[in-house]
């Protein structure tokens, strides 16, 4: 066994039997002094690359980490990101799928992703005041972005590094990565249309968040387009439970004046559509068209008769990922801007 080096202390290995390794460990195991493991975990250009590679093996056999009290001491910095999403009702994979696009962006960096929920009718802006007054991160991705956002002012009056899921109407001078829900709304009125739809409702994203707008522009050019009438779907949204949705649906769907076609926003609440369009006793394909938005090729699988496009929320986590990162290195550098178009998806 490896004897410690004259005048390097006792084995921190039994010094800290139970505990994290360190910068000594490394050290220990390596022969190394302690700031030369240091410096070769920094990439430093004066250490001997065949250096870095030994103790980066070591650092990584023995699942060593940075100690972040003491990296923030050093630098002023905490190596995190924090991603602040809400937990209202969303299934099927959008949330895991962003976090693995942001993950996807991270490696290989010094930064950490920190997941913080917000619950249900909280104020947004607490977490942002949060990370802000107790300087718990380096810099903010946010999502469900308002016409006017006050998160997005107060983030840049502070000058603090962030990016948005999502644009404001009255300011786009900040990191963003959006989907182009226009778009959305038009090509999903076209595609009812080819499928010789003409009363077409749609379930909308909440009213007071921006891509609600979005949808609404692009849903009314395809309606005025293609001449068709809208079925108006009210008291419900992508936010609503879905059996809340269900049962406004199934009641629409019993009426005399039921739409032929729908468009979902959310592939969560499509699953409550077809619940809904099975208990009216109709049949998808024959009596009625449903589009429909998913995060993940799941929504085929359950009807092959669903119109689907699915929206990228990986690559989405990425672009959000490379934008803070942008601002954090180089506060001065322009606004990483990005847009993602429909995918749609070839029915079997």
């Amino acid at each position: 066994m490896r004897q410690p080096r004259p005048g390097s202390g006792a084995d921190p290995r039994q010094e800290e039997p139970r505990g994290r390794p360190t910068l000594k460990t490394i050290a220990y195991m390596t022969g190394l002094g302690v700031t030369t493991v240091s410096r070769a975990l920094k990439d430093a250009p004066d250490i001997a690359e065949q250096t870095k590679e030994r103790v980066r093996l070591v650092a990584k056999q023995l699942g060593y980490m940075p100690n972040r009290a003491g990296v923030r001491l050093r630098t002023g910095k905490t190596n995190v990101i924090a991603l602040l999403l809400s937990v209202d009702e969303e299934i099927m994979g959008m949330t895991s799928q962003m976090i693995f696009g942001i993950s996807d962006e991270l490696a290989g960096t010094p930064y950490h992703l920190v997941l913080m929920p917000q619950p249900p009718g909280a104020d947004p802006m607490t977490a942002v005041r949060y990370v802000l007054d107790t300087g718990s991160a380096d810099g903010i991705i946010i999502s469900r972005i308002a016409p006017d956002d006050a998160r997005i002012r107060f983030l840049l009056d502070r000058n603090f590094p962030f990016a948005a899921h999502g644009r404001m109407e009255t300011c786009t001078d900040f990191p963003f990565h959006d989907f182009d829900n226009e778009a959305y709304g038009y090509e999903a009125v076209e595609r009812l249309f080819q499928q010789g739809r003409k009363r077409i409702a749609a379930l909308q994203p909440p009213g007071h968040l921006t891509y609600y707008r979005y949808f609404r522009n692009g849903f009314e050019k395809g309606l005025r387009a293609f001449k068709a009438e809208e079925i108006p779907l009210t008291s419900v949204s992508t936010d609503s439970s879905l059996a809340d949705i269900r049962e406004r649906l199934s009641g629409m769907l019993g009426a005399p004046d039921k739409p032929d076609g729908i468009v979902a926003c959310s592939g969560g609440s499509a699953v409550s559509i077809l619940a809904a369009i099975r208990a009216a006793g109709l049949t998808l394909g024959n009596e009625i068209d449903l589009v429909a938005k998913q995060p993940a090729d799941f929504l085929n699988w359950i009807n092959p008769a669903i119109i689907t496009m699915s929206e990228d929320f990986r690559q989405a986590g990425r672009e959000l990922a490379r934008a803070v990162l942008e601002r954090i290195n180089d506060p001065t550098s322009p606004p990483h801007h990005s847009i993602s178009k429909p995918d749609w998806r070839k029915q079997d």
